[in-house]
């Protein structure tokens, strides 16, 4: 069923193999599919969209058969027929000897109250099928993690959204290279070990019951950018800062290390997973 739609990225019509529960808050959902042979990336930070059905529907609802006018015939179609989209990004995945993909895993944080993917992945089961709209190309311009050649001090900040792609990301780094991580999460239970060869220093933020990171708006995390503030950075001439999450914290914490650190900002990426108060759809509607 790979239908193509703008290269570098296809539809894959996948299932469900297994889910594992990390922890409270999170479970690793782990697809498979024929369609996988043609799926490459050589991203840490891969994006995707993931498409899933509504309570009683087999599979989800997308109109393939209009090629590059599925979005527009998607939009269109009731809300209560029309697949459910969501962002998410890929924390692994697995090839056989051949070199062709067999498995993917993607981390869903489980929201309370839950929202619809959250309450999908909460319940999801060996064969459930999906549809993902991913990379076809393993350089694609859905990767946003890309420290320059020289860069002789990696910076990494994320909330719960980000943490796949930081987990990722750290895996991906040389021994030796020196990273300072901060990590912000809702509870002591999302705390855990991460893998690296890099020399890195992680920093848990834990909110804790009720704490909501910070007011509406663009105002973003106090805690996340008092811990910056607070902290004493390795000296480094050519350091690269990676920055995703929250869209208000976000942009808060760009303009703490452009502005008052004084990085250059073309070594700064920075990604809004998510916005406070709006639905993926909404913030979807504002681009």
């Amino acid at each position: 069923m790979t239908t193509a739609v703008a290269a570098p990225f296809r539809f894959f019509a996948l299932r469900v193999a297994r889910t594992t529960r990390l922890d409270a808050s999170l479970v690793r959902v782990t697809f498979t599919g024929e369609d996988l042979q043609y799926f490459f990336s050589d991203g840490y930070d891969q994006s995707l969209s993931l498409f899933l059905p509504h309570p009683g529907q087999s599979e989800p609802r997308i109109p393939y058969e209009l090629g590059d006018g599925w979005w527009q015939a998607w939009r269109e179609l009731p809300d209560d027929v029309r697949a459910v989209m969501r962002s998410y990004t890929l924390r692994s995945l697995r090839r056989d000897t051949s070199g062709r993909t067999t498995e993917i895993d993607v981390d869903f944080v489980l929201h309370t109250p839950a929202g619809p993917a959250s309450r999908w992945a909460a319940r999801a089961a060996a064969g459930d099928r999906v549809v993902l709209l991913g990379p076809a190309i393993a350089d694609n311009r859905a990767i946003r993690f890309r420290a320059p050649e020289d860069t002789d001090l990696v910076l990494l900040w994320g909330d719960e959204t980000a943490l796949p792609a930081i987990s990722s990301i750290l895996e991906s780094l040389p021994a030796g290279l020196r990273v300072r991580a901060w990590l912000e999460v809702h509870d002591a239970g999302s705390v855990r070990g991460l893998a690296t060869a890099a020399d890195a220093e992680i920093t848990w933020l834990v909110r804790g019951e009720g704490d909501h990171t910070g007011a509406e708006g663009d105002e973003g995390s106090p805690m996340a950018l008092g811990a910056l503030r607070a902290a004493r950075l390795p000296s480094a001439e050519r350091p690269y800062v990676w920055i995703a999450g929250e869209s208000g914290c976000v942009k808060r914490l760009r303009r703490h290390f452009v502005g008052e650190r004084g990085i250059d900002r073309r070594r700064v990426t920075f990604v809004g997973y998510w916005r406070r108060g709006l639905s993926e759809e909404q913030l979807r509607e504002q681009e």
